[in-house]
Formats: C-alpha cells, structure tokens, sequence
C-alpha cells in the first residue's frame, strides 16, 4: 500500500513538473525574436523545457509532452495559416510534418540522458536536428509551389530556408542545456528525477 502511495505522488510529481514546462515552453514560443513569412521563428529557448522533460524523466514523458505542445503550436498557428489559401493536401502535410512529427521529435532529447551531460547535449541537438529535418520535407513536399522564382531546387531552398531559423533555434538551445548543467543544483534536479546517480563515484 504504501509502495503504491510512493508510485501515485511520484506520477502526480511527474505530471506537474512536466505541466509547468510545457506552459513555459508555450509562453517562450509566444515571444518571436525573427519571424520568417511563412512559418518558423526564433524564440527565446523555448525547445529547452520540452527537452529537459525528456531528459529528466525519458522518453515516454518527452515524446507524450512533446505531442501536446506540438497540438497546441497547431492550434495557436492556426489562424494565420488559414489566410495562406493552401490546399487540402498541403494542409495535411503541414499538419504532419510541420507539426505533430516536428515537435514531438524533440521528445527524444532523453535518449542518451543516461550519459549525463554528454548525452543531454547530444539528445537536445539530435531532437533539434530531426525538427529541422520534418520541415525540410514539408518544405520540399508541400511548399515547392511558393518557392521563389530564382530558385529552381525545392530541397535545397527547404534547407535554406527552415535552416535560417532552426540553427540559431539548435545553436541557442544547444548552449542554454550546456550552461544549466554546469550548475550543480539543476543538475543534481535533472538527473535525480528518474533514479540517475548525481555523481559518478568510483568504486574503491
């Protein structure tokens, strides 16, 4: 009974610590420091919450958070995307690849976690990479029609152009994870939360 107690507010723990990211990544993404003209933009670090769930407590909290504020990105983005004229089958690739798979990818920053800092910076920059790869095939896919004329490669333009906010967006985040766990109290926060030792101690 009392095992069960523990597993319940350790759930209910989880739970709001991973509520209150989401809301933090929500409000960062609402803050544009470059706005591109047809989607994308760089916000304050606002990847870095939904990769530090999945650092914290895996993979299966990462990718599950990562999904709902790839929901709500939708249905804030919504609005303006409405008044782009795209038809029914860019939409549907938007959706997928600009959106569900884009975000959620970023729940796999907790892959290699069990390597401490190594693998959180290696996780967050892989999970930022892979974002950047779903909107390269939306781009190239979907978005070749609104391609600029004196461009003739829809993959290459894709690159160019998902790549002018996505490397600050990866260079940004990537550092921000570097520099939080160089501090000893969030890194001890950051590793404890799902049963990984603060320190390495050897064996005597």
């Amino acid at each position: 009974m009392q095992n069960d107690r523990s597993k319940t507010r350790k759930h209910i723990y989880t739970l709001t610590e991973c509520a209150v990211l989401i809301a933090l990544a929500t409000v960062l993404s609402l803050i544009k420091l470059w706005k591109m003209p047809l989607g994308g933009s760089v916000t304050p670090f606002s990847m870095l919450p939904l990769c530090l769930i999945s650092v914290m407590f895996g993979l299966k909290w990462g990718l599950g958070s990562a999904f709902i504020y790839a929901t709500i990105q939708f249905m804030f983005d919504l609005p303006e995307a409405m008044s782009w004229g795209i038809t029914p089958t860019v939409w549907a690739g938007m959706i997928v690849f600009d959106y569900l798979i884009a975000f959620t990818i970023l729940g796999i920053a907790g892959l290699f976690r069990r390597k401490k800092e190594l693998g959180a910076l290696l996780g967050t920059c892989l999970a930022l990479f892979l974002r950047f790869a779903s909107h390269v095939v939306s781009g190239t896919l979907f978005f070749g029609s609104w391609m600029p004329k004196d461009w003739s490669n829809p993959f290459l333009y894709a690159v160019c152009y998902n790549g002018l906010f996505m490397l600050p967006e990866l260079i940004m985040t990537g550092v921000a994870m570097f520099l939080l766990l160089k501090v000893p109290a969030i890194k001890k926060i950051v590793f404890e939360q799902n049963g990984l030792p603060f320190t390495d101690e050897k064996k005597a």
